[in-house]
């Protein structure tokens, strides 16, 4: 039988990915004005290119899927570790679901440099999408917190 980690560590993927859900707004926040700053007037852009939204989008959007990528499998891990056996449903699916379409929106990058607008917008509703669920993810996820915190 698998040993139960300590009760503590049921708790770290729910604060990891409520940290996260933050990283994303900001990364969202960051995005928007880097497209300003690409679409702006010349005013508007001269204001916003010392701000170099771009990069740091581009920085904190590699945090976020690196560590959504190992928040999702650390969520795994410690459900398994726990129970012997992960619970297929639809917070573990549509986490695996989003984890799939960060990397994929990450990946358009390149094309996106290159000044592909079918990348960009896939981007865009790609991570859209990612945050939709996400919020979805927050709910679903307190009611397991809540399951964990009763049992014990």
């Amino acid at each position: 039988m698998l040993a139960t980690l300590p009760f503590s560590f049921n708790f770290f993927h729910p604060l990891t990915e409520w940290a996260l859900l933050a990283v994303g707004g900001w990364a969202l926040y960051l995005g928007i004005k880097a497209k300003k700053t690409r679409t702006g007037t010349p005013e508007q852009r001269k204001e916003l290119i010392p701000g170099k939204f771009a990069q740091r989008h581009y920085r904190w959007g590699s945090l976020f899927l690196a560590v959504m990528s190992v928040g999702t499998l650390g969520g795994m891990a410690v459900t398994y570790l726990n129970n012997g056996k992960l619970f297929v449903g639809p917070h573990l699916l549509v986490g695996l679901a989003m984890t799939g379409m960060i990397a994929v929106a990450a990946s358009l990058s390149p094309l996106m440099q290159q000044g592909n607008l079918i990348a960009r917008k896939a981007h865009v509703g790609l991570n859209m999408g990612v945050l939709t669920l996400f919020l979805w993810q927050a709910v679903s996820g307190m009611e397991i917190v809540n399951k964990i915190w009763s049992n014990r």
